[in-house]
């Protein structure tokens, strides 16, 4: 970030004096915006938030401030709006910054009169929130630096203060949910989830009608657990269902239960609250340090093992009962990954969906979808959300059935510092 015009080289780095707000000579242009958005985010009203970022960042000498968040369909990004906040819905297929929600990485625009406008990508962790725009009258490496450090503190701010008031999501609500829907939606996890060994991304179809299907994930000690639900029947009743799931799974996955155990204790819960319903299921493990998935398949289509951008197999084997039908002891397979490899779970209703002429979509159409959209070295968040998006095409819209893709990627072993229980002590930095 830079000062405005009548700001030295010096004060940029070395900070300037603001003896108004009684702070010190010391204090950087860095220092100062940051300081004020933590200072002041907690005294105001959670739906100002953005506001507030826009004059911070104003002060700090940034114009067109800009905020957009991605809409649930993963389609558009929609800019909060206010006092000092610019910005029209831009699609994230074919705009800039639509280029750096994608590729999670900044975008410099130069602009005619020589400034240069920034396009951030929104990242709570590794979560894409969405796109932050600012212009600047000149950049350095030290603008650089500052803007991807004020875009960080900004998601986090995001998704903070989004607990607390409906602003945000009205902004990423392109168009009404319908109850079902905002039920499963309130009860996802971030839709994706990158560290340095592994990579996860779903998402859900149709975004503002989805009934019955859902997915969860939690990253425990060395081993990723994941989990793709399809609850029987639509609407209400299916995803008022598919809450009871959810909430069966995290309970035995907190208890640290065996899948053995997970599997009958989530069928108990369905077979007593919903009598005579069930609910199709995939419940995996990833042991991150050796690579070896295990899963129970409750009645879902196979999961699709992915290398090299080609699909290699199925994850085939013996199929339980669906949930709720109960059936004892459920059968745990299991398969070795190697690094970079990547399953891709989904539910039935990605490949039964009938096109115009009545044929099903088919699991060759999804094996083509899926290399595609792999061929291209994308992160699994990216690749999820063009899958998703081209299996729609493919069926010219048509969705009569939930549809939930889960896809995983096993990068690496852990490195032994990674091991390690205590955080390592931070490199200094000049």
């Amino acid at each position: 970030m830079v000062v405005k015009a009548a700001a030295s080289e010096e004060q940029l780095h070395a900070g300037f004096t603001d003896r108004d707000e009684g702070r010190p000579a010391a204090e950087s242009v860095g220092e100062r915006l940051l300081g004020a958005l933590l200072d002041r985010v907690h005294l105001i009203a959670p739906r100002l938030v953005g506001q507030l970022i826009g004059q911070e960042a104003r002060i700090a000498g940034a114009t067109d401030v800009s905020i957009h968040l991605q809409d649930l369909a993963q389609l558009t990004l929609r800019p909060l709006t206010g006092p000092g906040l610019v910005g029209d819905p831009l699609p994230i297929a074919g705009s800039l910054a639509g280029q750096a929600f994608s590729a999670e990485e900044s975008v410099e625009e130069p602009l005619p009169d020589g400034s240069v406008r920034l396009h951030l990508p929104l990242l709570d962790g590794s979560n894409r929130v969405g796109v932050l725009g600012l212009t600047l009258p000149r950049l350095t490496d030290y603008d650089r630096q500052l803007a991807q450090r004020l875009a960080g503190l900004v998601a986090d701010m995001i998704v903070t203060n989004d607990e607390y008031t409906d602003a945000f999501t009205r902004v990423r609500t392109a168009r009404p949910l319908n109850l079902s829907a905002h039920m499963q939606w309130r009860t996802l996890p971030p839709l994706s989830m990158s560290t340095p060994v592994v990579d996860l991304a779903g998402v859900l179809e149709p975004a503002y009608e989805v009934g019955g299907d859902s997915f969860d994930y939690a990253f425990n000690e060395h081993v990723l657990h994941v989990a793709v639900f399809d609850a029987m029947g639509h609407g209400l009743e299916a995803a008022t269902m598919a809450t009871v799931i959810i909430a069966a799974y995290r309970h035995g996955r907190l208890a640290e239960l065996p899948l053995t155990e997970l599997y009958p204790a989530m069928d108990q819960a369905v077979a007593t609250s919903f009598p005579g319903r069930f609910a199709t299921a995939q419940l995996g493990r990833l042991d991150t340090e050796t690579g070896v998935l295990s899963w129970v398949n409750a009645g879902h289509p196979p999961a699709l093992w992915v290398r090299g951008s080609r699909v290699i197999g199925e994850l085939t084997g013996p199929i339980s009962r669906p949930i709720g039908f109960g059936a004892g002891t459920p059968v745990v397979q299991t398969a070795q990954l190697e690094p970079g490899d990547r399953v891709l779970f989904f539910t039935d209703g990605v490949v039964e969906e009938r096109l115009l002429g009545g044929e099903q979509f088919g699991e060759d159409r999804l094996r083509d979808l899926i290399e595609q959209t792999t061929a291209a070295d994308l992160t699994c968040a990216e690749s999820v959300r063009r899958l998703s998006h081209a299996l729609m095409a493919a069926r010219f819209d048509r969705t009569s059935d939930d549809a939930s893709l889960l896809l995983l990627e096993w990068k690496r072993p852990p490195r032994e510092d990674e091991l390690d229980r205590d955080i390592p002590e931070a490199t200094p930095t000049g």
